[in-house]
Parts: C-alpha cells; structure tokens; sequence
C-alpha cells in the first residue's frame, strides 16, 4: 500500500462517514499553523511577509490541540513559519498523537536533526549503542552528540519519536543547487538530505513536499524522486506554485522580480505535470490519481478550500491557505460565512480572477478523495492507487548527480564569493568589504554584489 493501511481505513472511514450523514462541508485535513516565524526567506512563500507584523506571536498549546478537536480532521499538517521553532512542538505533536489525529510535521529540515538527537537521548539504554554507531559512521551525528545523548534527557519533556502516525514532511524543491536557490541559503539541501538520512535509520516515516515553479526543470524534478527514492523516502507530495498575493508582493518588493516570471499559469502547470501520473506509477505520490488527471489537464475538478482548512494566530483563515479575505473565531463559522461559491474555477471560468491560475493541492487534491466532479471509475480508481502496491525504492536513484551546488563549489553564490576573493586579491583589502552581506542565497543580491565589485574596479583601475 502507498499509505499504511491503518491511516487509510482512518481517511476513508472519515469520508465515509460524513457522507452517510450528508455532512455538507467537512475537513479532511487541518493546515496548523503555530507560528510564523522562520529560519529561512524562500523565494514564493508569501507567509512570513503577510504575517510580518506579528511574527513574534504564537498559538497557544491549546488553541492548537482546540483547533484539531474542532474541526476533527483526521490528518493535522503542522505547518508555518518552521514550526519546529515552535517551543511546545514536541508537546503538540504527542497531543495530536493522542488524540488520534496522522500528524505531518512540514520542515525546512534545519532543526530536525537537532530533534531527533533529543529523542535518542530520552530513550537511551546500551541497546541503542549499534544505532549510534551506525550514525557515528555515516557522519550523521557527532561523538560530542553521542557523548550528550549517552547522558539522557532529564527535563521531563516529551520528544518527537518515531510513529505509524507521523511523519516529516521535508520542504525539498529540486536538487542541490536549485533547492538552495529557492530557499535562498546555501547549504540546505545537504542538511536536509543527511536528516532524511538519520530519520530512516532510527526509523522514522519521511515524505517530501515540493513545490514546482515555471523556472522549475521537470527532469529534475524527476531525478530528485529517483534521488529520494534511493534512500528509501516513505513518499512524496507535489504541487504547482501559484502567484498568490503575498508571494506576488514580496517578489516585487523583496527581490525586484516579475511574479510572471516565476509562478505558473493553468497552461504551464499542465505541461509541466504532463508526467505526474507516469511518476505516480514509479514513485510514491500521495494524493489521488483524480487530482493528478487535472494537474496534468485530462479532466477538470471544482475547488474544495474548506476540506484543508487554515488555523493560525489570528483564527480560521479563508477562503484558503493562500487567500485571505478574512480570519474566522471558529471554524464552522468560516464554514457558514464565507460565500464559498464566489472562489475557484468552474468550467474554464474563474469566478475570482485571484483563482485563475491556482491548481494547488489544498485546493483541489480533496476534491478527487470526495468526489466532486465525479466520472464513472473514479472510486475504484483512487482504491486500487492507494491500496495497490507501494512502488519499490528506486536505487538507480544512488547515481544521480544531486549534489550539484554548493557541495560542489558551485552554489549559487560561488561567482560572487569568487569575485571578491579576486577583487580582494587585485586591489588589496579595498574591494573587500563591498557586498559581504551575501549569505541569504537571493540571486538579486549575488547580481548586484557583482555590479558593486566591477563598479568598484573601474574606480580603482580607472
């Protein structure tokens, strides 16, 4: 099976249920988000600058636990801002636990290593001592961590331990050099993979969540499953970036971009998913096959926003994870005031010109598990997917050249770097200071270093 059969028979005896009932709006997935503060400035995340006046502010341990009781989605996305800045996430994630809920832990993959070490250390005994050696051996951990985690865990917290009904979701949206590009830090990918790597060795549940651009390379995209596959990732997720507000505004303001030039149109994203269910079959793509038909523009399906529903630090946010009309007290408050037929695409026909181009999963990936826009074999369809077999690791997968950035030398900094060493090295130290803010990873940032360097040359040589 793609996904473990306990949670499948939780997702659709949840569907099944509020069927039976003729519940007409239900979630199936909560969006929880405790916090929006983050380590990192993605290019096309929107969140921390639409947020920027209360990024300090954080959810309580129980609004959050109170908003998973509320809505009762069967799966919580723990989500952000990095939610494991969260202070009380380890607390979250064992009340979610507790309360029956599939838990997806969505990371940058910066602070996950750092988590498990602390969950080693709260279950060490001399068993654990192969383990250790293994991740001694594979670089994974350090002896100074080993000597810290021989020591135990003596504050009485709870860690994030290893769970049928857990997993990392690692934000990982090409290889080495692309991913650090996107993310605008150099260095990332590698982090992200040697924590992927520890994770399946002490075993935890991993996923991917990527993201597609138009900029983005669908060959790449599908070396990085074959790279992921090879170390034996539990699945992934996928879908199109689209230009909503926030992400536009921050693209202009922040890096002086053209938000055409990044985000994909309906057009784009059917032909950059032309492929989706031809990887579907090779890897493990969680979803339904219906929402990869209309991502890869076979059929068309009627948005269904209030199925992953958003609650953050101002309330229910709607109509969706990406729009924002309003913050709601409750979640079926939201359900009963938003005019929910004002939003998406019917026909071909945006009812909101916002809504032209978005074919995100929240928006739509529920759409094809309720049946909306329903055709003859779409039940058995989406059956035989999710409880056929899972496809096997892909260990071809071990060859692809994925560290292609910054492991490398070449990052998407190197020029720039190279160019001061050279300025510094020409000119004594007087070219040396100019740009040596460099270490966000933007590409505006690296061109205009270049420009102040060869500025500063003519002066110099002039």
């Amino acid at each position: 099976m793609r996904f473990p059969l306990a949670l499948t028979a939780k997702i659709a005896g949840h569907i099944i249920q509020h069927k039976l009932r003729r519940t007409p709006k239900f979630a199936l997935v909560l969006q929880l988000e405790p916090l929006h503060t983050c380590n990192l400035t993605c290019t096309g995340c929107g969140r921390i600058r639409e947020y920027s006046t209360s990024l300090k502010d954080m959810m309580s341990l129980e609004d959050c636990l109170g908003a998973a009781t509320e809505c009762d989605a069967p799966m919580v996305s723990i989500c952000g801002g990095e939610p494991l800045i969260y202070p009380k996430i380890e607390e979250l994630v064992e009340g979610l636990l507790r309360q029956g809920r599939i838990v997806y832990v969505c990371t940058n993959g910066m602070f996950m290593r750092k988590k498990m070490r602390d969950y080693l250390a709260g279950v060490y005994s001399p068993a654990l001592e192969p383990k250790l050696a293994k991740l001694l051996s594979e670089k994974l951990i350090s002896d100074k961590d080993v000597e810290a985690i021989r020591k135990g865990k003596t504050d009485g917290r709870p860690t994030i331990r290893p769970s049928k009904w857990m997993y990392w979701n690692v934000h990982i949206d090409g290889l080495e050099y692309t991913h650090d590009l996107i993310v605008e830090r150099e260095g990332v990918f590698k982090e992200c993979v040697e924590a992927v790597r520890m994770a399946k060795i002490i075993g935890y549940q991993v996923a991917t969540n990527t993201t597609v651009y138009k900029e983005t390379d669908v060959r790449e995209i599908e070396q990085m499953f074959e790279f992921f596959s090879a170390l034996e990732v539990d699945g992934h997720t996928i879908s199109p970036g689209y230009e909503y507000d926030a992400a536009k505004k921050d693209m202009v303001k922040r890096l002086n971009r053209r938000p055409e030039d990044f985000f994909l149109t309906r057009q784009m994203t059917r032909e950059k998913f032309a492929k989706i269910q031809e990887w579907g079959e090779r890897f493990t793509i969680f979803g339904t096959p219906v929402y990869q038909e209309f991502l890869a523009g076979k059929r068309e399906l009627t948005c269904t926003a209030w199925a992953i529903p958003t609650r953050n630090i101002r309330g229910w946010k709607a109509p969706c994870y990406l729009m924002t009309d309003g913050h709601y007290a409750g979640y079926q408050e939201m359900l009963d005031k938003v005019d929910w037929d004002k939003y998406g695409v019917v026909d071909g026909v945006a009812r909101d010109p916002r809504c032209e181009n978005c074919m995100v999963h929240c928006g739509y990936d529920p759409s094809g598990a309720l049946g909306t826009n329903y055709q003859r074999g779409d039940n058995w369809k989406n059956f035989k997917y999710n409880f056929g077999a899972k496809p096997r690791p892909y260990y071809p997968g071990r060859s692809v050249n994925a560290f292609n950035g910054f492991s490398a030398g070449k990052g998407h900094l190197a020029e720039a770097k190279a160019a001061l060493k050279s300025a510094a090295a020409d000119n004594g130290n007087g070219a040396a200071h100019v740009g040596i803010s460099c270490g966000s990873g933007d590409p505006t940032e690296r061109d205009q270093l270049l420009a102040k360097i060869g500025s500063k040359l003519k002066v110099k040589t002039g």
